[in-house]
């Protein structure tokens, strides 16, 4: 935020992501809690918004309390915004946001993308500019699919905890640099 981009994502669990060990998604949870609790108020201080996308649908109770809480809590806070994709999967966004349409009464027949993005997670959330994959991997693994169309992608070797603020300027930088058609 402090280079002045104004929305991030993170992806911090998927829907596959249940498929791991229990003991895996079970540490994960904890993570998950651990940050939308005790370390809510990081994101206070620094007046940043959270927005937490994806199904609370199979989701501890106690977690689904944090998310609103954390909600809550940042929904005033305007330096930024931070999306975290939990129990997020980015088929099952554009599925949802089709049942959700249907539901309320929209001519599918005739519906535009636009309509259509009214129904996503979050449709405040802007379309993405960049998808950076940390740790080697190469696929954006059921990520923002919907907002993900035009993305800048860039791939990086080293894990997201090793970045560092030189890092990401060096990744701010390559971004400004590139030449975005948008399909053109």
């Amino acid at each position: 935020f402090d280079a002045g981009v104004p929305f991030m994502s993170a992806y911090i669990f998927s829907t596959e992501n249940w498929k791991r060990s229990q003991d895996e998604v079970n540490k994960l949870m904890s993570l998950v809690l651990r940050l939308l609790s005790s370390d809510l108020h990081l994101f206070s201080e620094n007046n940043i918004r959270l927005r937490i996308l994806g199904s609370r649908e199979g989701v501890a109770e106690k977690i689904v309390k944090a998310i609103d809480n954390a909600e809550e809590t940042t929904k005033d806070n305007t330096a930024g915004t931070l999306a975290l994709c939990f129990n997020y999967g980015g088929h099952l966004e554009i599925a949802e946001a089709v049942q959700k349409a249907a539901i309320a009464g929209e001519d599918m027949q005739n519906i535009t993308p636009e309509e259509l993005g009214n129904y996503m997670y979050a449709p405040e959330i802007p379309p993405v500019d960049l998808i950076v994959r940390s740790g080697g991997d190469q696929r954006i693994s059921n990520f923002m699919l919907w907002r993900a169309a035009y993305s800048e992608l860039m791939f990086l070797d080293n894990a997201w905890p090793d970045m560092t603020k030189e890092d990401v300027s060096s990744i701010i930088e390559e971004y400004n640099n590139r030449n975005r058609r948008f399909g053109k």
